[in-house]
């Protein structure tokens, strides 16, 4: 009888087992929701590609003479998917301007993008940090990384891919740029070079103790000497978020006083501290409140 027993049990097991795969394999797998470029753009000056990434304002079209703002933000790839939502909907409730946005990206696999934006983003080259950097279980490699590359990558992007956007799409001189993390730093990069050629400014989180805060300092004794500012009205909102700490917090804080106490009068500065948030999960905060901040209607 046990025997019996014994069999049954493991009969109505296997039984059991069998409906179960049957039942799980009629599941739907997930979809691929990658998120492919509008056009792909090669840079003779950077020897690279890049991806551009395209969202338009919901009144958007072709059968009038109605051109528009451009907000260029970096690390398209990533960014554009939560960039593009968030506009569409502060667009729908006519919080926002009607503005272009364009995603600007780099290399289509993580190893790829990680090295292309810290050559593309940093003001300065480390080869210290180049050697020691690494990036968790995707280990780069010591000396795979170049940085320093971003007078090349502003001049890129004046000569080559805007000219590409403003031939093919109905835009306007008024240009803004925003970009988190390193993408911040190079943000800070082009307000602190500023000729008037972006008017308006998200600065997420800058990575500013990039060579030992070389940057922040530059723009510190920039602003504390020049009584005035040749630009046209500029609009600036840098934010970062409260679990970043020492690292990137005070940084902030410094130029943000600079610029207050340069009192320019053409500077429109904002800035937030994100409470309850950290590097990462800052992300989609920052963005709408750039949007809000930038373009927001009054």
């Amino acid at each position: 009888m046990d025997i019996l027993k014994s069999l049954k049990l493991i009969m109505t097991t296997v039984l059991l087992l069998l409906i179960s795969a049957i039942a799980f394999s009629q599941k739907l797998a997930p979809k691929d929701r990658k998120t492919e470029p509008d056009h792909t753009i090669y840079s003779k000056i950077r020897g690279r590609d890049y991806q551009l990434y395209i969202s338009f304002p919901k009144n958007y079209s072709t059968k009038d003479t109605i051109t528009y703002p451009v907000l260029y933000f970096l690390d398209g790839e990533y960014a554009f998917p939560t960039t593009r939502g968030t506009r569409e909907v502060l667009d729908w409730g006519n919080q926002i301007e009607d503005v272009i946005i364009v995603g600007i990206g780099s290399g289509l696999n993580f190893l790829s993008w990680y090295n292309d934006r810290f050559d593309d983003y940093t003001p300065s080259r480390d080869t210290v940090w180049e050697n020691d950097a690494s990036y968790g279980k995707n280990a780069i490699l010591k000396g795979s990384l170049t940085t320093g590359g971003a007078a090349e990558f502003l001049k890129s992007m004046k000569t080559e891919i805007i000219p590409f956007v403003d031939k093919n799409y109905k835009t306007n001189a008024d240009r803004g740029i925003t970009g988190h993390s390193a993408g911040g730093l190079f943000t800070a990069y082009c307000l602190i070079n500023s000729d008037g050629y972006f008017t308006r400014f998200g600065i997420s989180s800058p990575s500013f103790w990039w060579y030992n805060h070389k940057l922040l300092n530059q723009a510190v004794a920039q602003f504390r000497e020049n009584k005035t500012w040749d630009i046209p009205q500029t609009k600036i909102f840098i934010s970062c978020a409260e679990y970043e700490g020492t690292r990137f917090i005070p940084a902030m804080q410094k130029i943000q006083r600079s610029l207050e106490n340069a009192d320019y009068k053409n500077i429109e500065l904002r800035s937030q501290i994100f409470e309850s948030e950290s590097h990462l999960s800052v992300w989609p905060g920052s963005i709408s409140k750039t949007l809000m901040t930038l373009y927001g209607e009054k």
